[in-house]
């Protein structure tokens, strides 16, 4: 096969494989996905520096997502952590603030809980605010938003749970994102 059938392409993992350009699979890489968000090591030392993280679109309803996030975080101990939805006044016992600009603090990560095509809303709020981080959730994609939040100097994780990965780094769960059962007196990675 000659080099100008072959084509190059960088998976969301970092790795890259040389797949025929012609095929289904190189078509429908090229088609999707080719933004690549900080590796694990820079996710981890997000998640270590940060003190406060705000969470837009946070929901009073204890089915979803957000509200789960939010209890986990505020039992983690490690955070502030502060609620943003303008259709609620508390959310888990704390004051659940409008919009960014009416928070106590910048936060040092902002968690979206928001549909894709309000992103670049969110991130344009961020911005305002003088924020630094943009932590999008699981199942939330918008790839030019996050070139562009990049492209204002902020950091964007995107498509990733942060509660997942802050146990995961934590012990608490196993790579894939199982309970590891893991009961340690080792201290905590922090």
């Amino acid at each position: 096969m000659s080099t100008a059938e072959v084509q190059t392409t960088q998976l969301a993992n970092g790795l890259t494989c040389e797949l025929p350009a012609n095929s289904p699979l190189a078509k429908l890489l090229k088609s999707q996905r080719t933004w690549v968000g900080p590796d694990a090591k820079q996710r981890l030392a997000i998640l270590r520096k940060a003190k406060s993280i705000a969470i837009v679109g946070a929901s009073p309803n204890a089915a979803r997502s957000s509200y789960f996030v939010g209890t986990y975080l505020q039992q983690s101990g490690d955070y502030r952590v502060y609620f943003v939805n303008p259709n609620a006044d508390t959310i888990l016992g704390q004051k659940a603030y409008p919009d960014l600009a009416s928070l106590p603090e910048v936060p040092d990560i902002v968690d979206v809980f928001r549909k894709a095509s309000d992103i670049p809303a969110v991130i344009d709020d961020v911005l305002a605010i003088g924020g630094t981080t943009v932590w999008v959730q699981l199942g939330i994609w918008n790839q030019d938003a996050a070139i562009y939040g990049e492209s204002k100097g902020l950091t964007v994780v995107m498509d990733r749970c942060l509660k997942v990965e802050h146990a995961r780094f934590h012990g608490g769960l196993h790579l894939l994102g199982f309970d590891t059962g893991v009961i340690s007196s080792r201290r905590a990675t922090r």
